[in-house]
Parts: C-alpha cells; sequence; structure tokens
C-alpha cells in the first residue's frame, strides 16, 4: 500500500510517499513560497532533484504541481493516481473533539476550522491541502493526524490554568500540547528499544528545534507536556518567547500602543532565540556566534538550557520511576555539547551521561553504564507516524 503524507504550512508544503509493505520512503519533496513570487517545488528521488518553478498562488496549486511531479514520466515516483492508496495529513489542533487520528469527513472540517481560533498559522494551510487533495484526487481517503491528539490523555491537573473555570467552560482555554506525532514515535520507539510493554514504560521524550516540548509519558501516554493552549508556551525557542509572566504583554500592549495581531507576531515571529540575540534563530548560528565571543548569543543558549532544565527536572518529579530520557529533533539529535548541557548536574539523581557515546547524531544509548535512568537519542520521524495511522485506519 502506498501513503502520501501531506504536512502544508502558511506558504510551504512537505511531502512524502511510502510503500507501506516495507515503510520505505519512494521519495519525497518540498514546496516553498506559496502564495508569493518565486514558487518552487523540489522533489529528491534517490538523492536526484527535480525542480518546477511556476505560479502557485495557493495550497491547491501547489498540490496540482505536487501531483505532476509524482507522475513525471522521467523524474516520477508513480505511473498513476490510482497507485496512491490514501493520503494522510498532519494537523495542527484538534481541540478536545478530535482526540485521535480519524477519516476525514465534514465533521472533521468543521473541527479544523473552528480551531483556527488556537491555530490561526496552521490550521487554515492543513485545511487547505486537505480540500486541495480531496478536489484533485476525489474518492482518495484522507486521514488527519493531530498534533494535540497525543497529549489528551493528560489529566486536568496537568491541562488546566489558574484562570475563572467559566473560560474553559466557554472557550475551552487550556493547555492542548503540540508535536504530538513527534512525541508519539517517540514513545513507541524507545518501548521498542527497551523491549518493554508500550503501557509500562515512563520516559520524558526531549523534542527540540526550532519549536520545542517535552513531554512526561506515564505508562505510554502523555502526563504533562510543555506547550499550552498554542505552541507559544514552554521554552525559549527559534522565534517563540516560551513562558512568561502574562503582565509582560499588557504592559507593551499599553505601552507601544500595539494592537492583538501585532503582539501576537512579536510573541511567535520576533521573539526566542531571534528575538534575545538579535542575530538568528537557528540554535548553531548562535553556538557559532557564542564561541566567537557574542554575549547575545550566549544569553539566548543559556536561557533555552536553563528553561529546559526547569522542564525536565519538574517532569523527574512528575513521573517518581522515569526508564529514559529521550532527546529528539534538530538539536536534540544533533547537539551532543546542548545535550551534555541539559544533562548537566543530574548525576546527583543518579543520571549519568557517557561523553563518547555522546558523540553521535543517530539513533543510540548515550547513557553511562550505571546510569540509573537511559539517555537516548531517538531520531524522530513524524511522517512516518503519519502514514501508520493512516494505514491503520484505512488498511
Amino acid at each position: 500500500m502506498k501513503i502520501l503524507v501531506i504536512n502544508c504550512g502558511s506558504s510551504s508544503l512537505k511531502y512524502q510517499l511510502f510503500d507501506m509493505t516495507n515503510e520505505t520512503v519512494l521519495g519525497k519533496g518540498l514546496v516553498e513560497r506559496i502564495g508569493i513570487e518565486g514558487s518552487l517545488l523540489t522533489q529528491n528521488v534517490n538523492g536526484e532533484k527535480y525542480t518546477v518553478e511556476a505560479e502557485m498562488k495557493d495550497h491547491k496549486a501547489a498540490m496540482k504541481h505536487v501531483f505532476d511531479a509524482l507522475l513525471h514520466p522521467e523524474k516520477g515516483l508513480i505511473s498513476s493516481l490510482d497507485e496512491i492508496n490514501a493520503i494522510g495529513h498532519r494537523v495542527l489542533h484538534g481541540g478536545e473533539e478530535l482526540t485521535d487520528s480519524i477519516i476525514i469527513d465534514e465533521h472533521v472540517k468543521d473541527v479544523i476550522k473552528e480551531y483556527i481560533k488556537f491555530g490561526p498559522l496552521h490550521n487554515p494551510a492543513n485545511l487547505m491541502g486537505i480540500e486541495a487533495c480531496e478536489a484533485l484526487v476525489p474518492g482518495k481517503p484522507n486521514v488527519a493526524v493531530f498534533d494535540t491528539s497525543f497529549h489528551q490523555t493528560m489529566p486536568a491537573s496537568s491541562y488546566m490554568y489558574g484562570l475563572p473555570y467559566e473560560y474553559y467552560e466557554k472557550y475551552r482555554i487550556r493547555k492542548f500540547g503540540f508535536h504530538g506525532t513527534s512525541h508519539k514515535y517517540i514513545t513507541r520507539r524507545t518501548a521498542e528499544l527497551l523491549n518493554k510493554p508500550l503501557d509500562e514504560i515512563n520516559i520524558i521524550t526531549v523534542h527540540l528545534g526550532n519549536g520545542s516540548s517535552l513531554a512526561a509519558v506515564k505508562n505510554g501516554k502523555c502526563y504533562d507536556t510543555s506547550m499550552g493552549l498554542t505552541p507559544l508556551e514552554g521554552l525559549v525557542m527559534g522565534t517563540r518567547c516560551g513562558d512568561l509572566d502574562p503582565t509582560v504583554l499588557t504592559f507593551i500592549m499599553e505601552e507601544e500602543g500595539m494592537k492583538p495581531h501585532d503582539l501576537n507576531q512579536m510573541l511567535n515571529k520576533k521573539s526566542g532565540f531571534l528575538g534575545i540575540s538579535g542575530l538568528s534563530s537557528d540554535a548553531r548560528d548562535l553556538e557559532n556566534a557564542a564561541d566567537e565571543g557574542n554575549q547575545r548569543a550566549k544569553l539566548a543558549l543559556d536561557m533555552f538550557v536553563n528553561r529546559t532544565k526547569r522542564y525536565l527536572g519538574g517532569y523527574l518529579l512528575e513521573l517518581k520511576k522515569v526508564d529514559a530520557i529521550c532527546f529528539a529533533g534538530g538539536i536534540g539529535e544533533n547537539s551532543a555539547e546542548m545535550r551534555e548541557r541539559l544533562v548537566g548536574g543530574l548525576e546527583f539523581f543518579g543520571i549519568k551521561l557517557d561523553a563518547e557515546k555522546n558523540k553521535t547524531r543517530s539513533e543510540a544509548k548515550i547513557s553511562a553504564d550505571d546510569s540509573k535512568v537511559q539517555i537516548w537519542v531517538v531520531p524522530t520521524n513524524e511522517e512516518l507516524m503519519i502514514a501508520r495511522d493512516t494505514l491503520d485506519l484505512v488498511k
């Protein structure tokens, strides 16, 4: 069975085609600058790139080019769209109503529309991708896989805010959590690596990239997570501010005469690594700059470490018994230095890193032999998780 996985951003579209017989990636691609001058599709098959430069005014136009690329007589992956058995879509927000992956119908689309209020940058693009596929390849089952669904096992004590309860009742103001597909993949893969039943493992999953979040996983299910109503809560990230005193927001709005939309843009797009350093949203750039003496770059990284350790320590206490701490994401998988900084100081709890084993960018156990809690690098694979969920629902 062949499954196409679609991940639509506000002006981009990533895709991968899987042969689920053996879970191999047949090819993948990226469409950039949708709705912007200079739209570009790049498809990669066995290391060979095929590019298309054309006007793509919206996601439907972009999807048309994706299917044309998949069908290309020389550079394509399939000879007919009939070879695609189903399409899996990454969707940011499903709220409390859609708590697991689901075959898309009108009700599902209505819920995705409803939660645009909490995912204004992502849910509209996700919906456009779904509707484009429905129009271009009618009759194919489409499956929605939500970033929020893995976290819906949290108890109320983890997801409620200290606000008047009426705001939860009226508007569903609560923590939802994100990166759920990644945390779900890491959890299941770690259960395999530890050779333990899924419902018996307690782990802390640490997804660190341009967007970053942690999850406390108890008996294979999410017990707590760092992101909140939106992906803004939690750690200092590439361009997101993370946790702060809410009074900061009202103060800035009053002093700067800032409107809610502009404030939202500042908090999501101009803060975090970029805002603190004034240099870049990429941790690699900050590490290089800090090595050269840039104090603001060093400050941004120090704040990132401080905040991540705060959550890591809190989740150790919440779970009490922890089998493993698992690093994933662009930073988590590739930065040995950052992993060392983040678990440094945990020796007091019997958690020890092996410096030599830590020199890796692939799946590996990096804890010392006498560590009470294992430490792992578990490269995430959200696209494969989406393909698996899609297969389970349509096979």
